[in-house]
């Protein structure tokens, strides 16, 4: 599909206003370009087969027009059913799947849940119990609840089936076909993959009838001026190092990005018991309380913001010295507008991103995205040998990243319900 010649706003769209409400909110104005071919055929219910890279808008592309669709049919979740599913790779994309539909969708009267392994299932199979309007989840801790009768899918109006291609890397093709079976056969399906190889293109036709097809290349440049640097550490030193790095007088004006909004709110907890101010802004904050963090951080009242990617869309200052990816985003081209607040007219800037052991896949995609090694700065004090011996990636993909019921097997990838060691 050949490109806009000119972007809409998003006011312009034919959304709820509710919608517009909570994106105006969030500092969004114009979409992105996948978001603005997409979101007008999910309207109409057209199905959707997007060729496109993470970090190209596409969570909102398709969040929007469902989030609208939902509202307008008036239709109510039953007990233990879903009427949107989205199904992700890994409980990190899940989870941000989730909040943006939680932040879009903060004005509507839905519910919205979120399900994966590694952690105790109680909390999910509550949220559940009522019934829910958006299930976010990952294949084998949803295969998990059906089993055990807790989500029934019977009712489901909108499937949808995130980086295809990451999940048959990582094994799921066989979930993935169960769960296509306990779909009822009318339904709204979107499908999105950053490639389309053979197999890839016979699964979309497996799934989805007369789609419109969106393919959308990702943003890739990074600015000349801003010095970007990684460090290995190990997940639970990550705040000591940044309190470490943040007590250098010379960090004047600095955003930390957090991939959660609970995370997001400990780092800050945790720089106050060092004396080091610090607010947070996200999606549960109130707009009020996130117009005055901004313009605390905009004065220089607080040197350190924390935020999350979806509330970071509507900051616009100059002069931020230092960009702290705390988390490592899973969309590579988040990398590049997260860095991108820094090094703004003329100015320089730098950028410091902390990385541990399951995060090395995400800088390997970063690097591939913007065509170049991001140097390592091993100078410090919480340096981890772990990460630097980390033998997550084989072939340049994550076999054992999580395996969707939160097992992390060393040298193993998962094959449907099966975990198969990888033969040295």
């Amino acid at each position: 599909m050949p490109s806009l010649k000119t972007s809409p706003t998003f006011a312009e769209l034919k959304l709820i206003e509710p919608l517009k409400l909570a994106l105006s909110e969030a500092g969004y104005t114009h979409p992105t370009p996948i978001q603005a071919e997409a979101i007008p055929s999910l309207l109409e219910g057209r199905d959707l087969l997007g060729c496109a890279q993470t970090g190209t808008g596409k969570t909102a592309a398709f969040a929007l027009p469902i989030l609208h669709r939902l509202v307008e049919s008036g239709k109510k979740a039953l007990p233990k059913h879903a009427r949107v599913l989205v199904l992700t790779p890994t409980r990190e994309l899940a989870i941000q799947v989730h909040e943006s539909f939680a932040t879009y969708g903060k004005n509507l009267h839905l519910k919205y849940a979120v399900v994966y392994g590694g952690v105790g299932q109680t909390p999910q199979v509550k949220a559940l119990s009522h019934g829910v309007d958006v299930l976010v989840a990952t294949p084998g801790r949803l295969m998990d609840l059906i089993e055990q009768g807790f989500i029934k899918l019977t009712g489901l109006e909108v499937f949808v089936l995130d980086e295809a291609d990451r999940m048959l890397d990582m094994g799921f093709i066989h979930d993935i076909k169960k769960v296509l079976k306990l779909l009822p056969p009318k339904r709204h399906n979107l499908f999105f993959s950053a490639t389309m190889p053979p197999d890839i293109e016979r699964l979309a036709n497996s799934i989805l009838i007369n789609p419109v097809r969106v393919e959308v290349t990702p943003v890739s440049s990074t600015a000349e001026l801003i010095s970007q640097t990684v460090m290995f550490v190990d997940r639970e030193n990550k705040r000591p190092l940044l309190k470490h790095i943040l007590q250098d007088a010379k960090l004047k004006r600095v955003i930390v990005f957090s991939r959660t909004k609970h995370g997001a709110n400990k780092i800050v907890d945790y720089l106050g018991t060092a004396g080091i101010i610090a607010e947070a802004i996200h999606g549960n904050k109130s707009q009020t309380a996130r117009q005055r963090a901004l313009e605390n951080f905009r004065s220089g009242q607080t040197r350190v913001l924390i935020a999350t990617d979806i509330a970071a869309r509507g900051i616009d200052i100059d002069d931020i010295s230092h960009v702290i990816n705390y988390d490592l985003p899973n969309e590579s081209e988040s990398y590049v507008h997260r860095i991108g607040r820094t090094a703004r007219a003329g100015a320089s800037g730098v950028a410091i991103s902390f990385c541990d052991a399951e995060e090395k896949i995400f800088l390997k995609d970063i690097e591939k995205l913007i065509g170049k090694r991001i140097p390592l700065i091993e100078d410090q004090p919480f340096h981890s040998q772990i990460v630097v011996e980390s033998k997550l990636l084989t072939a340049g993909r994550a076999k054992t990243l999580i395996d969707g019921r939160g097992n992390r097997p060393n040298n193993t990838f998962r094959r449907g319900n099966r975990n198969i060691s990888k033969k040295k």
